[in-house]
C-alpha cells in the first residue's frame, strides 16, 4: 500500500493577475471520452521504457487529500503508475494538508530518502522556484501537476535544460467555457431583474493559485466578449471548499436577494455548496438563477442532467494523471519532455453530461 505522509476573505470584483501560457481561443467543447484523452496508453508507455520500473521510487506530493478533484487524480495516478510497472510499495503519496511548510518538509524527506522522481501538486504555486531549486540540486526529475508555476519559473527550466515539466490544463480555457455556458443562454434568459446586465457573484478558490485567478478573470471576460454588460455583486474566496462555498453564497443571497442572477464557482466542490445555499434560499437553478462550476465531478454531472446545476467544465484527471506518469517515465528512461504538457477542458451542459459520466465509468 502506498504510504501517506500526513502532515474567508473578501477580494475586489474582477481582481486577477496573468501569467503562464497564452490563452487559447474560445471554442465549443469537442466530443471526448476518458479513454481517448491520455497522450499514450499504459501499454505503449510501458513498452517504451528501458529498464525495470519496479525498483524506482516515486514521491508524490498532493496539496490536500480532502480536495475532491485531487482525490480522483491521485487515485488514478497511483493505479496508472502500477500499470506501467512501478511497485505499489515504492509509490509514496503525501498529503500537504494545504500547508506549504508541511509540504516542504515532505519534499525534504523524499529527497533524503532518495526517490527517483517527484510528482508535485504544490500548495502554493508561488513556492515553485524554491521547490525546483532544491529538487534540481538533488538531481531528481520533477513533474509539477495541476497547479501551474508562473511563466518566469517555467522559462528557467528551459533556459537551464532542467528535468522539470508541468502537466495540466490552461485554466483560462475553463474560465472561458464557464462564461460561454452562461452567455449562450442569452441576456433575455439571464436578466431576471431586467436591468440590462448580468448580475453575478464569484466564489474563488485559492487567490494565490493561477487556476483560480484565470477562472475568475476569463469567465467574466467571456461574457463581455459576447457584448454582455456585467455587474459583480460579490467576489469572495472559498478556498475550493464545499462548506465555505455554501456559506459564502448563502451570505450573498441574503445580502443581494433576487438581484443575484449567476453564481460562478472556481470548482465543483464550491458549486455543490452553492447549490445547497440556493435551494435553502428558495431559489431554483434554471428558473431564477444560474450556477456553474469546474471539474465535472460525478455528482455535479448528475446535477447538470437534472437541471440542479447549469453547467460545469470537465477537468480531465485521467488524461492529466496519465500524462504526468508518462512524463516521469520519460525522465527515468533518459528521454525528454516538453516543459509544458497541456490538455483541453471540455464544456459540460445537459447536451453532453451523460457522455462525460459514461466516460468516467
Amino acid at each position: 500500500m502506498a504510504s501517506t505522509l500526513m502532515a474567508v476573505s473578501l477580494v475586489g470584483c474582477g481582481a486577477s493577475t496573468s501569467a503562464g501560457t497564452p490563452a487559447p481561443a474560445a471554442s465549443e467543447a469537442p466530443a471526448a471520452t476518458a479513454e481517448a484523452a491520455p497522450a499514450a496508453t499504459a501499454e505503449a508507455a510501458a513498452a517504451a521504457t528501458d529498464g525495470d520500473l519496479s525498483t524506482k521510487k516515486v514521491g508524490v506530493c498532493i496539496y490536500q487529500f480532502s480536495d475532491n478533484f485531487m482525490t480522483l487524480f491521485r487515485t488514478e495516478l497511483e493505479n496508472y503508475l502500477i500499470s506501467l510497472g512501478f511497485s505499489k510499495e515504492n509509490i509514496t503519496i503525501a498529503d500537504g494538508a494545504n500547508d506549504q511548510a508541511t509540504q516542504t518538509n515532505q519534499i525534504d524527506t523524499f529527497i533524503t530518502d532518495g526517490v527517483d522522481v517527484l510528482i508535485i501538486n504544490p500548495v502554493n504555486s508561488s513556492s515553485a522556484a524554491t521547490i525546483t531549486d532544491k529538487v534540481v540540486a538533488a538531481n531528481i526529475p520533477l513533474v509539477y501537476i495541476n497547479r501551474e508555476p508562473d511563466e518566469s519559473e517555467e522559462a528557467r527550466w528551459k533556459d537551464n535544460g532542467w528535468k522539470v515539466t508541468y502537466v495540466g490544463c490552461d485554466a483560462r480555457q475553463s474560465g472561458t467555457m464557464q462564461g460561454e455556458i452562461i452567455a449562450d443562454l442569452g441576456l433575455d434568459a439571464i436578466d431576471f431583474n431586467k436591468n440590462g446586465k448580468v448580475d453575478y457573484i464569484m466564489i474563488e478558490g485559492d487567490p494565490e493559485n493561477v487556476d483560480a485567478q484565470y477562472r475568475t478573470e476569463f469567465s467574466v471576460k467571456a461574457l463581455t466578449d459576447k457584448g454582455l454588460e456585467v455587474n459583480c455583486l460579490s467576489d469572495q474566496v472559498g478556498n475550493w471548499d464545499q462548506t465555505q462555498g455554501q456559506q459564502l453564497v448563502a451570505n450573498a443571497l441574503g445580502q443581494f436577494g433576487n438581484d443575484v442572477e449567476v453564481v460562478f464557482c472556481n470548482n465543483d466542490a464550491m458549486a455543490l455548496g452553492a447549490k445547497q445555499a440556493i435551494a435553502d434560499a428558495g431559489r431554483t437553478v434554471g428558473k431564477d438563477i444560474y450556477l456553474v462550476g469546474v471539474d465535472a465531478l460525478t455528482e455535479v454531472c448528475e446535477d447538470v442532467l437534472s437541471g440542479a446545476i447549469t453547467g460545469t467544465v470537465f477537468n480531465d484527471h485521467i488524461a492529466q494523471s496519465h500524462s504526468s506518469a508518462d512524463a516521469a517515465v520519460n525522465f527515468l528512461t533518459g528521454k525528454t519532455n516538453e516543459y509544458y504538457i497541456g490538455c483541453d477542458y471540455v464544456k459540460v451542459t445537459k447536451d453532453n453530461a451523460q457522455s462525460i459520466l459514461d466516460s468516467l465509468k
